[in-house]
């Protein structure tokens, strides 16, 4: 479970009763495509045949773009994640990532999840002994991908949810 009991208000859009901006959303959204996009390697390698994962990055990207809406973004990281209920390992955790990103527009809070994923998905492709290094430096790496307006939200989110999440932030 990546999403908690009681929903946060700066993850429900203003126009739902929260305070979380059109602009900010997109943006979050953006950002859990690159964590999502960063591992995907890592199932194109398992299942170079399949779209559905890459399909699911670009469809949030089209989604923030205002190219597509919601219901198609939706369905998209549906299909990523059914892709992942085959697999194990790295190449199904990329996938979850990829799903959970593509749902960043329904529902914002998704944003972690697919960084979480992707932590996770790394973790499971290093040999044992690097697998904490290697998901240290992945969360790092996926913050100095934050864009700014929200960089404050997500770390305070990381802190927050990290328990729900694996622990994959403590880096």
């Amino acid at each position: 479970m990546i999403l908690p009991k009681e929903r946060d208000p700066r993850f429900i859009t203003i126009r739902r009763g929260g305070t979380l901006t059109d602009s900010d959303h997109r943006l979050l959204a953006l950002w859990a495509a690159i964590c999502a996009e960063h591992v995907l390697p890592l199932f194109e390698a398992a299942r170079p045949s399949d779209p559905r994962p890459r399909r699911a990055v670009e469809r949030i990207r089209a989604w923030a773009r205002g190219e597509i809406t919601m219901s198609e973004s939706r369905a998209a990281g549906g299909h990523a994640m059914a892709a992942a209920r085959v697999l194990s390992g790295a190449a199904r955790h990329a996938a979850f990532a990829a799903g959970q990103a593509a749902v960043v527009a329904h529902v914002a809070a998704h944003e972690l999840g697919a960084a979480a994923y992707a932590i996770k998905a790394v973790r499971a492709a290093a040999p044992a002994a690097e697998a904490e290094s290697a998901g240290r430096l992945e969360c790092r790496w996926q913050r100095a991908q934050l864009p700014e307006p929200i960089r404050a939200l997500v770390l305070d989110d990381q802190r927050s949810r990290n328990e729900i999440c694996w622990s994959v932030f403590d880096c």
